[in-house]
């Protein structure tokens, strides 16, 4: 009896030592690889664990994860430290960083490798995030969610899942979600071709909106919330596809014609905000103040008559969008004229999808050679206005030598998250960044996975990645019903 107790209580003691940390290894200066590449990223110390892998081949691995005398000791090859752990030791290192070291087994000999830090800044991040999950070509379109995932753990789910509303005859797509002032209470999103509508929840209440009209060009696309009215700006486009038969980029999408129209979610009224002849305008945003616009704009002639859809496919490398603005006065509702903020077409490059800071100082947009469709540009980069100083500049710390696209602000304007192709050239994914008071950014970090393998068998783009204060509170069957139902007309006035 005697005897089966020690046993009992040798193995309990065994179970509850867990890894430990080799006592002799040899040094080494060489950086251990991982993925995803979490060497000296920032983070906010309300993120989900940061698992990696290792990429070395050994018999045995250790990892201590150690800050302010706290530390998290792993087994590898991946590396999933527990996150009620993980959270104690991001609270003790906030505004430092956590030491990480890598001890690996080989052929016999333990090998430490040069230690690296993740830095843990005291800004906290939006603690959800929202993008669409598509396949990465013109396939399977139909398949699509608008999933949501929680930043300080794993969990994740859909919101919106256009299968519901698809049928063998009659299919569709979702996009453009967006958000009033990260308020997940107050979202929209487009439902385009079967069921097609935009639906627009608003505290409580949802509704699907029949935006097409006799004198506008399309129904509204890539919408902006103003940040204290019950109101949206689109731009309103005729869009067309094209596929490349030889370039690197495999599809390319062109507006023939484009507007930008404000839409009244209370009085279901959409009137034009600017409709200038051989002007191609999209992608409004709105100051934080609600005071001012911003949106690009393309100068193109075409030289037929009218408007001819094959020549801007042969002549696309001529469309280069600038960034402007217009004034917006919240008592009469009208806007100014427009005025040039970055002229890139003078530098022989196209500026997309400005952004501006919560604090109004920043203006984050994409810069490529052409176009407006970015998100297939494998130049495409971020570039960062200073709209203090003027100063304008390339973010190299956070670009790559392939894809940076669509990106947003995180509520206090100390996070930006975008998409990127730089692992592959193929799939974007979310990746984050710090930005300092001086607008610097830190190294990018990708979302964290619960298996660090996931985004390399994952066969899904991320798109139009969104930070939130909290969930969408809607199911995917709530809104497959609402997308059934007939939309409300809107009424169109006139300048």
């Amino acid at each position: 009896m005697k005897h089966a107790f020690y046993i009992l209580l040798t193995m309990c003691l065994l179970a509850c030592s867990g890894p430990q940390v080799p006592s002799q290894y040899k040094e080494s200066q060489a950086e251990v690889p991982i993925y995803p590449d979490y060497q000296d990223v920032t983070i906010p110390e309300n993120i989900a664990p940061l698992n990696f892998e290792l990429l070395i081949q050994s018999d045995e691995a250790v990892v201590r994860l150690s800050a302010a005398g706290e530390e998290i000791v792993c087994e590898g090859p991946k590396i999933r430290p527990d996150i009620d752990d993980w959270k104690a030791l991001t609270q003790k290192a906030k505004g430092d960083a956590i030491s990480v070291e890598v001890f690996a087994d080989i052929k016999g000999q333990w090998i430490r490798f040069k230690p690296f830090h993740i830095y843990v800044s005291a800004d906290p991040i939006d603690p959800w995030l929202s993008y669409r999950l598509i396949s990465p070509s013109y396939v399977s379109y139909e398949e699509l969610t608008l999933n949501q995932r929680c930043l300080e753990n794993f969990d994740e789910e859909a919101f919106v899942d256009n299968m519901l509303c698809s049928t063998e005859s009659g299919g569709q797509c979702v996009n453009c979600h967006s958000y009033q002032q990260w308020n997940p209470d107050r979202m929209q999103f487009h439902a385009r071709q079967t069921h097609g509508g935009t639906l627009i929840s608003y505290d409580g209440k949802i509704e699907k909106v029949d935006m097409r009209h006799d004198s506008l060009l399309s129904a509204g696309v890539y919408p902006a919330w103003h940040p204290t009215e019950k109101l949206i700006a689109y731009s309103t486009n005729m869009t067309m596809q094209a596929f490349h038969t030889a370039a690197p980029e495999k599809i390319e999408v062109l507006d023939s014609e484009s507007d930008l129209i404000l839409y009244d979610v209370d009085k279901h009224e959409v009137k034009t905000i600017e409709q200038q002849p051989n002007e191609l305008e999209i992608f409004p945003t709105w100051s934080p103040d609600g005071k001012w616009l911003y949106f690009c704009s393309a100068h193109f002639v075409y030289q037929s008559d009218s408007v001819d859809r094959s020549e801007i496919t042969m002549r696309a490398n001529e469309v280069k969008y600038n960034i402007y603005r217009k004034s917006f006065n919240l008592k009469t509702r009208q806007f100014g004229e427009r005025e040039m903020v970055f002229c890139a077409d003078t530098l022989g490059k196209s500026a997309t999808f400005p952004r501006l800071s919560p604090d109004g100082r920043w203006l984050l947009f994409t810069l490529g050679e052409w176009g407006c469709f970015h998100i297939w540009h494998h130049d495409a980069d971020l570039w960062m206005k200073d709209l203090k100083t003027g100063e304008v500049r390339a973010m190299d710390e956070m670009n790559s030598d392939d894809t940076e696209s669509y990106h947003s602000w995180s509520s206090n304007g100390r996070w930006v998250v975008f998409s990127s192709r730089r692992y592959d050239g193929v799939f974007t994914r979310p990746f984050i960044a710090h930005i300092d008071a001086q607008g610097r950014g830190s190294k990018p970090f990708e979302l964290p996975a619960k298996d660090p393998d996931l985004h390399r068998q994952f066969l899904k783009s991320y798109n139009v990645p969104e930070f939130m204060k909290g969930p969408v509170k809607l199911s995917p069957q709530e809104v497959a019903s609402k997308l059934k139902d007939d939309g409300k007309p809107i009424t169109y006035k006139s300048k």
